[in-house]
């Protein structure tokens, strides 16, 4: 057997690390590990091969249990000066979608919009969810008229609606959001969300460019994107698979989410459904760029080789690594990391007002 080496980072060095035993990871998280999502996201009760209806039930749980985080968030003090509403409007599919509204209670003229596309895989949580009201709310207090689209999941409370379901409402919020920018009091519109909600924002992006409408879209801010599809076992090239694999995610909660999103497995290369694959022709003409990722995450390695292809294909593109922290550490955990959290929030309000 190898011995550690102290000069890898991660699992590359120490196989036997955990994500509470990693020394980069900021040591205030260690105390919320125990239990809750992550460990059930490490650890999930069936195999990544399971028949559909299983990993469809198993997901439809996971969801359950993802109310719990109601409690993370109860103690922390309300936003102030922000406003609040929904407008339901009806999407390509002729299905209704609720859009979460929210924009500083006092304004004078146009500011940016953000349409935002929430975490989950495309498979579970909802844009009501405590992190993603939050986040919106962080963001509208800065000066942003922030939408959350309640799109199609493909599992879980939402569902089961696979691809290109959740794609089709996100591109419709977007598309609503644009076409009322005057009413809205937005200047211009930027398309930003993390994990799932990074693949569905970027992949937004893609369809805009391929049916012709990109300019409604000023830019583009992904954080921690799922967007590889390939996760049982992930492509070589993703290395933090490697570094960071069992880290709040392993392989067989990669590939559950992926086949509830893509069943029969036909749009496995498809950049509208995995933008890691996407090519200089469909990057070309793109917007302007922020791919933003975690370190201690087992996704991080497909954002940043996405964001190299962006810069090949010649898109304005800025990267970020959000060092100390594990998958969203940055977006969905104001208690724990609260230096983090803001300064992504302060990096995406920087990004849509200087476009």
């Amino acid at each position: 057997m190898a011995r550690p080496d102290p000069h890898l980072p991660g699992r590359l060095g120490n196989p036997d690390l955990t994500l509470a035993t990693d020394p980069r990871l900021d040591p205030r998280v260690r105390t919320t590990l125990e239990g809750g999502l992550g460990e059930i996201a490490t650890a999930p009760p069936i195999g990544a091969d399971a028949p559909l209806a299983d990993i469809l039930d198993f997901l439809a749980a996971f969801d359950a249990e993802a109310t719990a985080m109601e409690a993370d968030y109860v103690d922390l003090p309300p936003v102030e000066g922000i406003a609040r509403r929904t407008e339901d409007i009806e999407g390509v599919d002729g299905n209704r979608i609720t859009l979460h509204i929210v924009e500083p209670a006092e304004r004078a003229g146009a500011l940016p919009g953000i349409v935002h596309t929430h975490g989950g895989g495309m498979a579970f949580l909802t844009a009501e969810d405590a992190p993603y009201r939050r986040w919106r709310d962080e963001l509208a207090v800065t000066g942003l008229v922030v939408v959350g689209v309640e799109f199609r999941n493909s599992a879980g409370r939402l569902g089961c609606h696979p691809f290109p379901a959740g794609l089709n409402d996100c591109a419709s919020g977007a598309r609503w959001t644009y076409r009322n920018r005057e009413a809205l009091g937005i200047s211009h519109m930027v398309v930003s969300g993390e994990s799932g909600g990074g693949n569905l924002c970027l992949a937004t992006a893609l369809k805009a460019r391929r049916e012709g409408w990109i300019d409604e879209i000023a830019g583009v801010y992904a954080c921690c994107p799922y967007i590889a599809g390939q996760y049982h076992p992930p492509p070589a090239e993703l290395v933090s698979w490697r570094e960071n694999g069992d880290y709040n995610m392993n392989q067989v909660m990669g590939k559950l989410t992926a086949t509830a999103y893509d069943p029969e497995g036909r749009n496995a290369r498809n950049p509208l459904a995995w933008p890691y694959h996407a090519g200089p022709d469909d990057l070309t003409g793109l917007p302007p760029h922020v791919v933003s990722v975690n370190e201690l995450d087992p996704l991080r390695d497909e954002g940043l080789i996405y964001a190299r292809k962006l810069m090949a294909a010649g898109v304005p593109t800025m990267s970020r690594t959000v060092n100390g922290t594990a998958h969203g550490g940055d977006t969905v955990t104001p208690q724990v990391q609260p230096e983090a959290y803001y300064a992504t929030v302060r990096d995406v309000h920087g990004f849509a007002a200087a476009l």
